[in-house]
């Protein structure tokens, strides 16, 4: 079973999608990312999708931009 935190997601934060997995497996290795992010990568079932738009068909639960956003006036 694979886990994500924002950590080792931002790691893909500039992978070339759309990609498919071995794409993203070998990217991964070519920038230096944690073992653990080539391992949760390994490990990605299928599940029918074929190439990844996008970090959030890896993640589901990734932070969008939104989900940071704040009103600066109140600051």
């Amino acid at each position: 079973m694979s886990y994500w935190t924002l950590e080792l997601a931002s790691y893909l934060s500039d992978a070339p999608f759309p990609a498919n997995k071995d794409e993203l497996i070998d990217y991964a290795i070519r920038t230096g990312a944690p073992a653990e992010v080539i391992e949760n990568l390994q490990a990605l079932e299928d599940g029918g999708i074929e190439i990844y738009d996008s970090i959030e068909d890896i993640w589901p639960d990734y932070p969008s931009e939104e989900d940071f956003l704040w009103n600066e006036e109140e600051y």
